[in-house]
């Protein structure tokens, strides 16, 4: 597909992910189109949150909505990670309260082999014509990144059937039946490049692949269990940047910097910005790690922390980030505060 987008005006992203050296840090936020916009929570009024993944036009102005407001130098596209579960016949709904719950979870191993990856990429062209759409109305304001969730993590819910603090059920299953575990986090492998990669050739002009759980696992069940399939992952999306954010994994920073084929890899606040750089020997770009809670902080504090953060990671070869998704009680001056102290950085 030939799409005849605008050309990029704001390419800050793409030249850090490059390796080049730039004037100060990108800056952009996970969740950053979400509950904490005012404008966002008008259409969580009107449509439910499937509506809104669902429908193009919508998806748009929700991923568009943070860069009117804030100006940051990427957008996102505003959808889920567990739209390939849902292409993968599992049932989805948002539960006020609760959050992601299945309706069919894995229970059986039969379950499991059952789960097969057939054209993703065409149960899940809403999303293809919302990253189309959205780099047309961009109109090169600021590269737009596309993204998924790591087979890890999509197992975990699969199989627990809604959020967890532990995943206990979803561990327990991997560790009793570990062939039809493995069987799921193929078909999800499979799966998750279809639609990356038809992600890009809708117009993404980034990837990051979210391995939300992936602290669950200690380092040998990460090797196994979660490495394995990211490193695929990485080496199969060649066309654009991928950056990997694989929350809580501290211990395989080293590993994923030198043995993925990532551009980029996101750290959580749970890591020093020297260990970071130590661990992965400053040879990869590091996205991240500001505490979401801290942007309750007053813009002051934030706009000194922020300071810090880049001072700390250095402002070369480096995304700035939150370790985690903005929280929906954020005031919106302070996601400025956040952005502005970026864009505002000079090293002393």
């Amino acid at each position: 597909m030939d799409h005849n987008f605008p050309a990029l005006k704001n390419d800050l992203l793409l030249r850090t992910l490059r390796g080049e050296e730039v004037e100060r840090p990108p800056v952009w936020m996970m969740r950053q189109a979400g509950r904490y916009l005012p404008q966002y929570m008008k259409l969580r009024k009107k449509y439910t949150f499937f509506e809104r993944v669902e429908t193009p036009a919508l998806a748009c102005e929700i991923t568009i909505q943070p860069i009117d407001e804030l100006e940051p130098d990427a957008a996102i596209i505003f959808s889920d990670i567990l739209t390939v579960p849902q292409a993968l016949g599992i049932d989805v709904d948002l539960v006020k309260g609760k959050g992601p719950v299945m309706g069919n979870p894995i229970r059986s191993v039969d379950d499991a082999f059952a789960i097969l990856a057939e054209d993703v990429p065409g149960k899940l062209s809403h999303v293809m014509e919302a990253i189309t759409l959205t780099r047309n109305e961009l109109n090169g304001r600021v590269p737009l990144i596309g993204f998924a969730g790591a087979p890890w993590t999509l197992f975990c819910y699969m199989v627990q059937g809604e959020g967890s603090k532990n995943f206990a059920r979803a561990k327990a299953f991997m560790y009793q039946h570990p062939d039809a575990a493995r069987h799921v986090m193929k078909e999800l492998t499979k799966a998750t490049i279809d639609y990356l990669k038809a992600q890009v050739a809708a117009g993404a002009q980034v990837v990051q692949v979210f391995d939300s759980w992936a602290g669950l696992l200690g380092p040998e069940d990460f090797n196994e269990w979660a490495m394995p399939y990211l490193m695929e992952i990485c080496a199969a999306v060649d066309e654009v940047p991928v950056i990997l954010f694989a929350k809580g994994s501290w211990y395989a920073l080293e590993r994923l910097s030198f043995k993925s084929n990532a551009s980029a890899l996101g750290v959580d606040w749970t890591v020093t910005p020297e260990y970071a750089r130590e661990a992965t020997r400053g040879n990869i770009v590091l996205q991240g790690n500001f505490d979401p809670s801290k942007l309750m902080m007053p813009a002051e504090e934030i706009r000194r922390q922020v300071k810090r953060m880049i001072d700390r990671f250095g402002p070369q070869n480096y995304i700035a980030n939150l370790g985690h998704g903005i929280l929906p009680n954020i005031p919106v001056d302070h996601a400025r505060a956040f952005v502005d102290a970026v864009k505002e950085y000079e090293a002393k």
